[in-house]
């Protein structure tokens, strides 16, 4: 009667490995679906997050005039022609 099972202090690494890996594997398969939940909010809210800085990006660099503002400069220059001793 004293010898119901095996006691843990008589497991060899090898069963108290594989015992350890059975109560992880046990803990993943309850909690699978509310990690899964978790991973898909996480991803879902990095994704909003790329995505508004992205359109934000776009949305001030259309906004900016200073191109236009070049070309016109540019324009100004080119038609007033070069600057010589002779004409400035």
């Amino acid at each position: 009667m004293a010898e119901q099972g095996p006691q843990k202090s008589a497991l060899t690494a090898a069963q108290k490995q594989l015992l350890t890996h059975r109560k992880q594997l046990d803990y993943w398969q309850q909690n699978a679906g509310r990690i899964r939940r978790r991973n898909l909010l996480t991803g879902l809210t990095i994704g909003a997050f790329v995505i508004s800085i992205f359109s934000y990006t776009i949305y001030s660099v259309k906004q900016e005039k200073i191109m236009d503002e070049i070309d016109d400069e540019a324009r100004i220059h080119f038609i007033q022609g070069p600057r010589t001793g002779a004409n400035s």
